[in-house]
């Protein structure tokens, strides 16, 4: 069967999955304070109809699954979904990416299931710090769910720093020295405008050269590393005899576009072949029948652009497409 190859020859064999669009977290860059309105439980995709259409794209070359949200660990028995998805095909790769708070209790059965490893985002090592940009949230149960991830053998273990001026860019260092004696990979990546480019966001961009000033600053002359399992568009990094990298992803500022093999799969069951343009095709009505599920994704990457343009948004400039108006939690990052 035919891989999954848009119009300009890029193969996607990896595809995010949102399981839901509730988070028990509410992140300064993910979604607003108030104000947000969640689906109701109807009208999400069950995990009967998201392993239907996983079952459907594995013969097409689909190879690599992220379970995100949203926070996917609040749906319930998502220990469920991972079995289901592991036993389509052995040769799935299975990752989730959390915000960590419930992995102390879910971490081993979510191994048990299925799951390979996981990626849990960490914007400060600062308890109040941390409250603020998550309003309300305890880095020390993140913490505690990075060790539970670690017990639990799901490896390698990434932490997504998303770095922001004058919010937490004073902490890069902290974040490195995480990697020193512990297996633990840090992945820095530049502040996205998923669902609005506003002026507070142009604001608080950070392009990540400032972790190379962080690294001198600290001393530290980083040397290019081989990159984790599971791939990924980072730009690998370690400290001389650390047991961990650091990673620099740059969505805008050095888009990795041309290289795109991912597809995602939001949790009202749209296809959306690019994170950042606001196209969508409504795939969960099809589940049911795997050619019209093929169908309707080879028609979603016949219509993906080359690249998304946030470049000129940062620069204010007007975009050929219309960007999304969901929030990142509505996708799923």
């Amino acid at each position: 069967m035919d891989a999954l190859t848009d119009s300009f020859g890029r193969v996607h064999d990896y595809m995010r999955i949102s399981v839901t669009d509730r988070c028990n977290l509410r992140c300064i860059y993910c979604m607003p304070a108030e104000g947000m309105t969640f689906q109701p439980s109807e009208q999400i995709m069950n995990d009967d109809e998201i392993a239907a259409v996983v079952r459907a794209l594995v013969p097409a070359g689909l190879r690599k699954i992220r379970l995100t949200g949203g926070e996917p660990l609040v749906r319930p028995g998502l220990e469920r979904l991972v079995a289901m998805l592991a036993g389509i095909d052995s040769g799935l790769e299975l990752s989730l990416t959390t915000n960590g708070l419930l992995l102390p209790g879910k971490a081993a059965a979510l191994k048990e299931a299925g799951l390979a490893r996981v990626n849990i985002s960490l914007d400060s090592l600062r308890p109040d710090r941390f409250a603020r940009i998550t309003r309300g949230g305890d880095v020390a149960r993140v913490l505690k769910g990075i060790e539970a991830a670690q017990a639990a053998g799901l490896a390698p273990i990434k932490l997504n720093v998303v770095l922001m001026k004058g919010i937490n860019d004073d902490e890069i260092a902290d974040f490195i020295s995480l990697t020193l004696d512990r297996p633990l990979h840090v992945r820095f990546i530049e502040y996205m405008p998923i669902g609005e480019a506003s002026d507070a966001w142009r604001q608080t961009y950070l392009p990540l050269e400032r972790v190379a000033q962080a690294c001198r600053d600290a001393g530290w002359a980083a040397e290019a590393a081989e990159a984790p399992a599971g791939g990924g568009p980072s730009q690998d990094l370690r400290v001389p005899g650390a047991a961990g990298t650091f990673g620099l992803i740059h969505p805008v500022s050095e888009h990795f576009c041309e290289g795109c093999n991912r597809l995602r799969l939001t949790a009202d069951g749209h296809i959306k072949a690019c994170l950042y343009w606001s196209d969508e095709y409504h795939v969960r009505p099809l589940a049911s029948d795997p050619e019209a599920v093929r169908a309707l994704f080879r028609t979603a990457l016949a219509g993906k652009p080359l690249s998304h343009e946030m470049a000129l948004a940062l620069a204010g400039k007007d975009q050929s497409r219309t960007p999304t108006a969901r929030r990142m939690s509505q996708i799923g990052g």
